[in-house]
């Protein structure tokens, strides 16, 4: 069933379909106008090392040619990519200045590993309970400059900031809460980073552009990641912490890429059944799409989004095949388990990889749980029926994953 949008954003968008009909397209999304704009807003002109263009520039003709932009998406592109240009300027010049920010070590950093839907979110929330986690929240991924400080990091003016863009996605797609939690003091995914690069799957989830999202999965991320850890210095730069804690569904494409630069990386890869998987990451996805195009397809995103989720499952089952990634650095977590004893499981992937869960952190972790049940904000609800597919058909991608792995399967 479509989103219906407010009257104004229909009005809007009406008026972008008629200037569309007589040939004029708003809001120029090409790449040199974008960089023009970007350096106006700031007065600054160097973007760094030139890996970014082609991964922009393979977006923008995705968000021109497959993702059937309304006048509306075309101002949340504009808009995000614009804001995104700005602070990859002011993180260059941030480290023309302070170049001894890029000399900061990341020691034994957690990678929370695993597609959406399978329990990576709450892991990733439970971890932000123990304070020796220092993990990358919403507020300070979407505005990282200048860089948070220990001493006001809980009265940052920029969390108000973000959870006024919360309460306009809220109010444009009320029924997302039920899919995926969200606020300004929440932890934030990785791919919010990589995209300082524009080499990031965040792109895929907002936008219908699978071109685009190929050559992310396929690409080595050596740029991006770099881009990644120079991140990860600027926010812990004056708000330090022992160790990171981060996640991304992203990480299942390039687990190795992931330990190529992080190689004391501990990674939490999680489990569950991969067709329960794409039948609720598709609906997820198709719904946010409605807030960039009046027309969404969720038969389409399934049939994308099954392959590219297969292809991501075989690469991390021939990585760890490989024998490259030592088991004391990798743990799976299977999401019936989990869902079963949550503050237990973390736990037991402290103890894997030798660390202690302090009893503090526990009970911090129990009292989320507690304030925050699964359907607080109401049930995401979603049905193989919609999504034009058969189970057998799902399955036959999946036949190499669930077995290596064993992974239950659920009732759909």
């Amino acid at each position: 069933m479509k989103t219906a949008m407010p009257l104004p954003v229909r009005f809007l968008n009406m008026v972008g379909r008629s200037v569309n009909t007589i040939g004029f397209q708003p809001l120029n999304l090409s790449l040199d106008k974008l960089l023009q704009t970007a350096s106006d807003n700031t007065g600054l002109s160097d973007f760094g090392e030139d890996d970014f263009r082609q991964p922009l520039a393979l977006l923008l003709e995705g968000l021109e040619k497959e993702a059937n932009l309304s006048l509306l998406g075309r101002i949340i592109a504009k808009s995000d990519l614009v804001r995104t240009l700005e602070n990859r300027l002011n993180f260059v010049a941030l480290l023309k200045k302070q170049p001894e920010i890029e000399e900061q070590r990341i020691e034994r950093p957690i990678f929370v590993v695993g597609p959406p839907r399978s329990g990576t979110t709450i892991f990733h929330d439970l971890l932000v309970m123990d304070p020796d986690n220092r993990v990358p929240l919403t507020w300070e991924t979407a505005r990282p400059l200048p860089p948070p400080e220990t001493a006001t990091y809980g009265s940052d003016p920029r969390i108000a900031l973000a959870e006024q863009d919360l309460k306009r996605v809220d109010q444009l797609l009320p029924q997302f809460k039920t899919m995926h939690p969200m606020g300004a003091e929440r932890a934030q995914e990785c791919v919010t980073m990589t995209s300082h690069d524009f080499t990031s799957m965040i792109y895929l989830v907002q936008f219908y552009v699978p071109t685009y999202d190929r050559w992310v999965m396929e690409c080595d991320m050596r740029s991006a990641l770099k881009w990644h850890r120079r991140f990860l210095q600027v926010l812990q730069w004056k708000a330090p912490g022992k160790r990171w804690a981060l996640k991304s569904p992203q990480h299942l494409w390039h687990l190795q890429h992931i330990h190529r630069e992080y190689p004391d990386a501990l990674f939490v890869q999680t489990h569950r059944d991969p067709v329960k998987i794409v039948i609720s990451t598709s609906n997820l996805a198709t719904t946010l799409h409605t807030l960039s195009s009046d027309q969404t397809d969720l038969s389409k995103v399934t049939a994308y989004y099954a392959k590219a989720l297969s292809q991501g499952y075989n690469n991390t089952v021939a990585y760890r095949k490989s024998g490259k990634l030592p088991e004391n650095q990798v743990v799976d977590l299977y999401f019936r388990d989990f869902m079963s004893d949550q503050v237990g499981t973390v736990r037991r992937a402290y103890e894997h990889f030798g660390m202690e869960l302090p009893d503090q952190a526990a009970t911090a972790m129990q009292s989320f749980l507690d304030n925050n049940p699964a359907d607080k904000h109401g049930k995401h609800l979603y049905s193989l029926a919609n999504t034009g597919m058969e189970e057998h058909e799902l399955r036959e991608l999946f036949t190499e994953y669930e077995a290596y792995f064993d992974v239950p399967r659920e009732s759909l």
